[in-house]
């Protein structure tokens, strides 16, 4: 099939797909349905809070276009939205599956991890959690301010991206960043799936050899109505992504209104105190639903290297 044929069939195909309603446009409910044809139905929020089933010819698609912009187009963002995460870490089991769906969808190769796990321990009398980290998409980013060259921006839907077609690799951004998210590419990528793609920062593939990146918080995604990899790929569901300004996040399987699920579980932002404003925001450890030991099991001896001293601590206390 010609590369302008599979264009044309991949906007029909978005164009019946079921992106609408707050919760579709903010990227943020799951399509019900799988057949074309009329009685689909899908989910959507509406204004005073309640989840509704409504049949698809009844709804609009909210993000126009669908497919992701390039070069200067994608520096302004989708209009309307502010895009936000929030982490429940009373859910997170280290299954790692959110590494894994975001190095598949981003072609990264197995060592490189834009999204990385920790082993937390808070005080010597509290017991460990783990703590996904990637970048936090600050309102205040330090990244953007020290690229000399433009390459790392900020847009108005809250989404800091990196484009690679500008990036000279100096690293200011590396060493400016607080929360060590970014990653350099020392070598080539793997081969694409898609090798005719056209490069979108959007999507961040192909990557450049010699240049950085990070997170992106799959804008392209949110085009298509779909959640991040990482969130469609944990399955304890502890990853929320939707819209501030809709006020809804989802994990695919369940549906929050944001403010109200940050009041109540009494969420915070990661070293907030440092003025970034993060985009990221974390519900505490409060009755887990897993023993941190069970997030160490299956996992090779090299990656559990990495939390030795803080297992050693706690199996001496």
């Amino acid at each position: 099939m010609k590369k302008s044929e599979k264009s044309s069939n991949r906007r029909k195909f978005l164009r019946n797909s079921l992106k609408v309603g707050t919760l579709l446009a903010a990227g943020a409910a799951p399509a019900l349905a799988n057949e074309k044809g009329t009685g689909k139905k899908i989910r959507v929020l509406t204004t005073d809070g309640k989840i509704i089933e409504v049949d698809e010819k009844d709804a609009d698609c909210k993000i126009d276009p669908c497919t992701p912009p390039i070069g200067e187009d994608a520096r302004h963002g989708i209009p309307g939205r502010k895009f936000v995460m929030v982490i429940d870490l009373a859910r997170c089991q280290n299954a790692r599956a959110c590494i894994r769906g975001c190095q598949k969808g981003h072609n990264l190769a197995p060592h490189q991890e834009w999204l990385k796990v920790y082993l937390m321990k808070d005080n010597p009398e509290g017991e460990p959690y783990w703590f996904p980290r990637q970048c936090f998409h600050c309102d205040n980013p330090p990244c953007v301010k020290v690229c000399p060259v433009g390459a790392t921006y900020k847009r108005q839907d809250n989404v800091v991206l990196v484009e690679n077609n500008r990036c000279i690799g100096c690293k200011f951004c590396v060493a400016a960043c607080p929360y060590s998210v970014r990653i350099f590419n020392w070598e080539k990528p793997p081969e694409s799936d898609v090798p005719d793609n056209e490069y979108s920062p959007e999507t961040s593939v192909p990557a450049q050899i010699g240049t950085v990146s990070k997170c992106d918080f799959c804008p392209d995604r949110s085009r298509e109505g779909k959640l991040p990899y990482c969130v469609s790929s944990c399955p304890m569901g502890a990853m929320y992504f939707g819209d501030k300004n809709e006020d809804a996040v989802s994990n695919g399987t369940e549906t929050r209104r944001f403010r109200q699920l940050i009041h109540e579980r009494m969420g915070y932002r990661y070293l907030e105190e440092l003025g970034t404003e993060p985009n990221v925001y974390y519900l505490p450890p409060v009755e887990r639903m897993f023993d941190y030991r069970s997030g160490l099991k299956d996992l090779p001896e090299e990656k559990q290297h990495v939390y030795d001293k803080i297992i050693s601590n706690e199996n001496h206390k």
